[in-house]
């Protein structure tokens, strides 16, 4: 099938279809094997400053890989790249699920999300029209955060129930994965027959990055969505020490359970995204990414379990409506320029490094012993700051371009 056949389709043709399958089990493994190997490194009495270690395992693969990653997603056909990367996640999990390191066997399965993220997005330009690409990203992000949903609460009630039944269940989500890409329909490679060796791949994706960051437009969207994530993967790991100590519960499914609101909450942001921002009107995001951060400082001071989910799920839509018109003008304008497998790469190392830097300081902060409520008012003054300076210096260099 070629592209141009995939791209007259309908949005939920056949293709979509199966990336949208493939997408959930993935990111259902993913999530459930995060809660699994938590419980996992509890139980085997690893320190709390280890979580957030566990994750930066992860993400330091998307950090070294970025410079090919992209390139290998646009030289083959998207849908077998995905079916590559789920097989390297299940091989990890099998690692956890036989009794080796539970960091060793998560970093492989880092490689493989890292292998994976360019073609799931970049296969999005592919297969919809450039007016569905919203409503495309709007179906993925749906996907993926029903997949947090219900892989966050699966890993945790699992892993309450049986470690052992929680880290099987996450063998066979991969396995069904890689059993989903079989259906993505073959589609020509994007930008076939580039040089393989590193040097050459990586002055290449050196030359995507500048490429990216001179554009106004793409700068934009790749700091907007590095902020998003970094504070994303940091609350996640702030939730599991803040339960105990704001609600007084030490189980692992509530923090699971809380995570799944936040989920629930971008399903419906990442809806009225589709339905109310277009790529030529991607600056309406911006307010939804300050009130994010302003709401995450007031959760951060709740002490009852049913505020707690509200404001979580609010946390949720505010972000949903923020990330996914960022991540379609990355992808229209990178498809475009570098390629949307670079774009995604490159989207990939900005995102990551900021969740290192911030999982760091956060394991740091920690590890010094500064109070957890304190830790999160913070961190939720700090990202909405961060928001609201990154919208006034967009203004600013649009004015200034606008009068050149």
């Amino acid at each position: 099938m070629s592209q141009t056949t995939a791209t007259d389709g309908p949005l939920l043709s056949r293709s979509m279809i199966a990336v949208i399958v493939a997408q959930f089990l993935s990111a259902f493994g993913d999530n459930a094997l995060l809660f699994a190997t938590l419980a996992l490194i509890k139980q085997l009495l690893y320190p709390d400053w280890s979580q957030p270690v566990l994750q930066m395992a992860f993400v330091a693969a998307y950090i070294i890989l970025a410079p090919f990653v992209g390139q290998f997603a646009d030289s083959f056909s998207k849908g077998r790249v995905m079916m590559f990367a789920n097989a390297l996640k299940l091989a990890g999990a099998l690692v956890i699920c036989f009794g080796f390191n539970p960091f060793l066997g998560y970093t492989l399965v880092g490689i493989g999300a890292a292998s994976y993220s360019p073609a799931k997005y970049g296969i999005l330009g592919e297969i919809t029209r450039g007016e569905q690409l919203v409503k495309a990203n709007g179906l993925m992000e749906a996907s993926t955060i029903a997949a947090i949903l219900l892989g966050s609460v699966a890993g945790g009630v699992l892993s309450d129930w049986s470690l052992t039944a929680a880290l099987w269940a996450c063998v066979i989500a991969y396995g069904a994965a890689v059993v989903a890409n079989l259906f993505i329909p073959h589609l020509a490679a994007a930008r076939p027959g580039s040089s393989w060796h590193p040097r050459a791949m990586v002055t290449t994706f050196a030359a995507a990055a500048c490429s990216l960051w001179r554009d106004g437009e793409t700068r934009f969207s790749l700091m907007g969505t590095s902020l998003f994530w970094g504070a994303g993967v940091t609350l996640r790991f702030l939730l599991v020490l803040w339960v105990p100590v704001a609600l007084g519960i030490a189980d692992n499914a509530t923090p699971t359970l809380l995570n799944a609101m936040v989920a629930v909450g971008i399903v419906f942001g990442a809806g009225a995204a589709g339905k109310f921002v277009t790529l030529k009107t991607v600056k309406r995001c911006m307010p939804a990414g300050i009130l994010m951060g302003v709401v995450v400082a007031a959760f951060a001071l709740q002490h009852q379990l049913f505020n707690a989910y509200v404001l979580l799920v609010v946390i949720g839509i505010l972000g949903g409506f923020f990330v996914v018109p960022l991540n379609a003008l990355l992808q229209e304008r990178g498809k475009q320029t570098v390629g949307a497998g670079n774009a995604i790469a490159v989207q990939n190392l900005g995102e990551n490094t900021a969740m290192l830097l911030m999982l760091g300081l956060y394991s740091l902060v920690v590890k010094l012993g500064a109070p957890v409520v304190a830790v999160g008012v913070g961190f939720g003054v700090v990202f909405a700051l961060a928001i609201a300076s990154l919208w006034i210096w967009q203004v600013v260099q649009a004015r200034k371009a606008h009068k050149i």
